[in-house]
């Protein structure tokens, strides 16, 4: 078994509603320092697959469900591989 961490954002070009509240946000307490924000979301997937069958199957997922290729990129991490 194999634990990945898929993570989603936004493409640099798009802009990011949620991450520039977020650092109006943290702004507005005092951190004047925070000059930008990128909001995202990660799925946790377990799969049977190993070694290079996990790569493409975390590319199939993620082209079929998780991303929007319009707006949005991904990464993964294999968190833990049995």
């Amino acid at each position: 078994m194999t634990n990945v961490r898929i993570f989603v954002t936004y493409k640099p070009s798009v802009f990011d509603p949620q991450g520039e509240t977020i650092k109006e946000a943290i702004q507005s307490l005092g951190h004047d320092e925070v000059t930008a924000v990128k909001a995202g979301k990660f799925f946790d997937v377990t799969l049977t697959a190993t070694g290079e069958d996990v790569a493409r199957a975390v590319k199939e997922i993620a082209d079929q469900l998780l991303v929007n290729f319009n707006m949005e990129t991904y990464t993964y991490q294999v968190m833990e591989e049995a």
